[in-house]
């Protein structure tokens, strides 16, 4: 690119170029040494007094340049210096890492690095502008191997920010502070090809130089790496080659749009360019100024991009805590209602424990009250058996006491069926046969009376009861338990049985009346009479009157079914007669015989 250089200048300019690549403890740098010649080239070629180019410094290199250089801008107006190699930031202190550098360890940076403070300190007595630019914010491979004396000590990515405390000083960083600069593909970096193609135009501010610099970079990182100037100056436009001046009478026409340009181009906004078009719409200027405005609306269509980009993934991000949320609350509705329908469940089968526990215990206490009340009775009955063996004892002894003439009877006499065992109640076994017969009429199994015998009848009724009660009692002798289970039935338990031409009535059989023209038939239900023939008429008759004979005839006494035995053997007992006590022949002891009405 070749430079338009006019007359001498005024004003002395010095320049300090360093590019370290060629690092002994890290990987060798590609393009610092080259930044370094094309950047000292650029100043040579826009006539400034001195330029010294250095590659690959040691640390006492650095120094020796940067004390020598301190020395050079004591007489100089402007004073430049230019690094590009590693650089490294320790609590917010920026340093530059010569090639001779270990760093072992955060406390070796103070010893083998070169703080960027030292670097002002050169440029310092220049009488008008003081410029530093540094490419060193690459990624730094110290910082991944240097160990840590303090876990507090921060080591930043990039270099930190700078704020010079001298007026009239910048410092240009190749990218912004805290993120790192690109070497790019190319011989040189994006960062020193901006610089060499802004920096050295006459007239320019170094300002609007900087804002080119700055978006040739943006375009050439896809907008991944900006760079940032820190610092401040005058009013004035301070160019780093002033314009030639006028040579012909007539001064450039386009000097005011050019100014008015830059002055919008200061503004860098919307409404600045908008303003500058619509004062000059057509031109050079203008077309300059429509890109900028096309610059400008590809940044905001940009930013707008990211912004709904980040309000829609920040939206994502609230659905998505939105529906955990949600399902959290499902989930824990689900698990309160489970433990609701759990307690409910336990409820319920507490009852059920507690209602059968309440159950038992009720068994429990009618068991221990059937237990003593079968104790109660065995012992009434053991009590009452006892008192009748005493009393069994008792007789006997009385009639051991008898005469033995008395005791004695006739062989025939003491050969009397017994029909029943002794009986085990307190009542004589007359007296038990009577009540049992008395139990048997009142439920229907016995037709006869109540005469404390215990005949044949008595035991066909009883008979007749164990049938239609379902029991077993024996019936060869009147019991306790017969007379119980008797007792135990609320009434009629045998079905009343009546003789033909009768029918039941309640507890009695009543004759059968048929109306005219009807008779009682084998059936024993009312029919009619049929005409018959003639013949037969004198049989008809015969059969009639018998069954009407039949009917109005009354039942005739029957045996008792008793059994009477003596010396001449055992017979029935006579028709009439039942089973009693009767005096002997000497009349002083009464035995079981015969009893006529």
């Amino acid at each position: 690119m070749g430079l338009a250089c006019g007359p001498a200048q005024a004003d002395r300019r010095v320049a300090l170029v360093i590019g370290n690549s060629a690092y002994k403890s890290a990987p060798k740098l590609g393009n610092p040494a080259n930044d370094a010649t094309l950047v000292g080239g650029m100043f040579k070629k826009a006539g400034f007094d001195s330029v010294d180019v250095r590659l690959d410094l040691s640390a006492s290199e650095m120094r020796r340049m940067l004390r020598e250089f301190a020395g050079r801008s004591r007489d100089a107006d402007m004073a430049v210096i230019y690094y590009a190699g590693h650089g490294i930031e320790l609590d917010g202190t920026n340093y530059l890492i010569p090639t001779d550098a270990t760093l072992e360890t955060d406390g070796d940076v103070l010893d083998e690095t070169i703080p960027v403070e030292r670097a002002l300190f050169a440029v310092e007595p220049a009488k008008q502008l003081r410029l530093i630019i540094l490419d060193a914010c690459r990624d730094n491979p110290f910082s991944k191997t240097m160990k840590r004396t303090l876990a507090s000590r921060a080591i930043g990515r990039g270099l930190a920010k700078v704020e010079p405390t001298s007026p009239n000083t910048m410092i240009a960083f190749a990218a912004k502070a805290g993120s790192t600069a690109s070497d790019g593909d190319s011989r040189n970096s994006p960062f020193a090809t901006a610089l060499v193609e802004h920096l050295p135009k006459p007239g320019l501010d170094l300002r609007k130089a900087f804002g080119f610099v700055r978006d040739d970079v943006l375009k050439a990182t896809g907008y991944k790496q900006e760079p940032y100037v820190y610092g401040s100056l005058g009013g004035d436009d301070v160019p780093l080659v002033v314009r030639p001046a006028a040579t012909g009478p007539q001064a450039n026409p386009q000097e005011a749009i050019r100014r008015d340009y830059e002055l919008a181009l200061q503004l860098a906004t919307r409404d600045g360019w908008e303003a500058f078009l619509a004062q000059y719409p057509d031109g050079f200027y203008a077309n300059l100024a429509k890109g900028q405005l096309n610059k400008i609306g590809a940044e905001e269509t940009r930013a707008s991009a990211e912004q709904k980009a980040k309000a829609a993934e920040q939206e994502k991000t609230r659905l998505v805590a939105e529906r955990a949320q949600k399902a959290e609350q499902e989930k824990a509705a689900a698990a309160a209602k489970a433990a609701e329908e759990a307690r409910i469940a336990a409820e319920k089968q507490k009852q059920i424990e507690q209602a059968k526990a309440e159950a038992a215990e009720r068994q429990r206490k009618a068991a221990e009250a059937a237990a003593a009340k079968a104790l109660a009775e065995k012992q009434a009955a053991e009590k009452a058996k006892a008192e009748l063996a005493a009393k069994q004892a008792a007789e006997k002894a009385e009639q051991a006491a008898k005469p033995a003439a008395d005791r004695q009877m006739p062989e025939a006499d003491q050969k009397v069926a017994a029909l029943a065992p002794a009986p085990t109640s307190t009542l004589s076994a007359a007296d038990l046969a009577k009540s049992v017969q008395t139990e048997l009429r009142r439920v229907g199994c016995l037709s006869g009376g109540a005469d404390g015998d215990w005949s044949a009848a008595a035991q066909r009724s009883l008979t007749l009861f164990n049938k239609y009660a379902g029991t077993q009692l024996d019936v060869k002798l009147a019991s306790v338990d017969a007379l119980d289970a008797l007792k135990a039935k609320p009434g009629r338990v045998c079905p009343l049985v009546c003789n033909f031409g009768f029918k039941a009535d309640g507890d009695q059989c009543v004759k059968i009346t048929c109306r005219a023209g009807y008779r009682v038939g084998d059936d024993n239900e009312c029919e009619k009479i049929q005409e018959k023939k003639p013949v037969a008429r004198e049989e008809s008759i015969r059969r009639d009157q018998g069954r009407r004979e039949a009917e109005s005839a009354t039942p005739k006494s029957q045996a008792s079914g008793q059994i009477i035995c003596n010396s001449a053997g055992c017979r029935p007992v006579a028709k009439g007669c039942r089973l009693g006590l009767v005096p002997n022949a000497n009349a002083s002891v009464k035995i079981t015989g015969e009893v006529c009405n």
